[in-house]
């Protein structure tokens, strides 16, 4: 079963849901606003996709950190914060089985469910 890993008010998760739809993608969503992050799994996905891609950069919850969060951001750091606020997390994560994707990308996403 593929997972999306996200937040339901985000409007790039709704884009992609909406793709997944329209394109007959069965899917399990995971809004880490009200379910949170396994912690387990959070580990996983810096040691395969590193905690630098993991973090967003652009966004509210970001900007909000103190100064001094993100100027020593680091490995160890970026856990915890990723486990304290799960919507610093870079979205969408999806998850098939085989490989976890980060972001969404309209091509990336015809390759893997359209061949």
């Amino acid at each position: 079963m593929i997972k999306l890993y996200g937040i339901a008010n985000c409007d790039t998760m709704k884009k992609v849901r909406q793709w997944l739809t329209d394109h007959g993608v069965d899917y399990e969503f995971h809004d880490y606003k009200k379910q949170g992050v396994n912690p387990v799994l959070l580990r996983e996905w810096v040691a395969e996709l590193g905690w630098e891609a993991l973090i967003n950069r652009k966004g509210t919850t970001w900007r909000k950190l103190p100064d001094n969060t993100r100027e020593q951001m680091d490995e160890t750091l970026a856990i915890a914060v990723m486990e304290d606020q799960p919507s610093i997390i870079k979205r969408p994560l999806l998850d098939n089985g085989k490989e976890r994707v980060l972001g969404f990308d309209v091509e990336r996403y015809q390759r893997l469910f359209l061949h």
